[in-house]
């Protein structure tokens, strides 16, 4: 029996996130059926985050066990194959089967983009926010400086949520402007809560906005309160971009 690490790209648009859902087409459905039918296994994968409906990868990572002969680099030749266009596996190689894609991460890494100006964007609509107002991106970087560090985090996670503690810690985060319209916020920590970061960037856009201070939003995180947070924002400008391991 091999245990078997994969790397993922994928486009969310159009898929109801990462988790199998009865009645809902996701990438964890996609990828194991296509294993399947190479192997004739039954296959689970498992899977470093579970996005969400419409949120992107350039960097998921999963597992799975597999008793088949076939040679791991014929494997990977044939998935890509099999899997439409918009989800590619990038990598495909043997570990040690004590590595679990989700508990043996130490660290995950997102971002989300944001298109500021006052014209919609048509060629980026599904891989970004389009925010119409101005933001103040000085602002949005002071603020988000007050997520590093272990927090509880409350104030923005979903009331759907079956987590046993909305306390983690936030090892780095920051807020650039990549060019005229594109702005980027990343954040890497040791897990995240359903909705976390969305919850985050829309308070963040808040602020600058200038609806609040990057003090008030520094409050916000210290009430626990989500209901004084800003809204979630969209999933489309949400990216899992890498997962660290020891």
């Amino acid at each position: 029996m091999k245990n078997l690490r994969m790397i993922i790209e994928y486009d969310g648009t159009g898929y109801y996130g990462w988790q199998r859902q009865s009645g809902d087409v996701t990438i964890q459905e996609v990828l194991e059926e296509s294993l399947q039918r190479i192997t004739s296994e039954k296959v689970t994968l498992h899977g470093s985050s579970r996005t969400d409906a419409g949120v992107h990868a350039l960097h998921q990572v999963a597992h799975f066990r597999t008793s088949s002969r076939i040679p791991v680099r014929n494997l990977l030749l044939g998935l890509n194959s099999l899997i439409p266009r918009n989800i590619v596996v990038k990598d495909l190689t043997e570990v040690d089967e004590t590595f679990h894609a989700r508990y043996s991460a130490r660290s995950k890494t997102y971002f989300y983009r944001i298109f500021n100006s006052d014209v919609r964007t048509a060629l980026h609509r599904n891989y970004c926010w389009c925010v119409f107002k101005p933001l103040d991106v000085g602002r949005i970087a002071e603020a988000a400086s007050a997520l590093k560090g272990v927090h509880d985090f409350s104030a923005f996670c979903s009331a759907q949520t079956d987590v046993k503690s909305p306390v983690r810690e936030v090892y780095d985060t920051g807020f650039e402007r990549e060019d005229s319209y594109f702005l980027k916020f990343f954040i890497e920590a040791n897990g995240f809560l359903r909705h976390m970061v969305r919850a985050i960037v829309g308070t963040l856009v808040d602020v600058g906005k200038g609806k609040m201070t990057p003090m008030d939003f520094q409050g916000i995180l210290e009430s626990r309160n989500r209901k004084k947070a800003g809204v979630t924002a969209p999933p489309q400008g949400l990216f899992l971009a890498g997962v660290k391991y020891e």
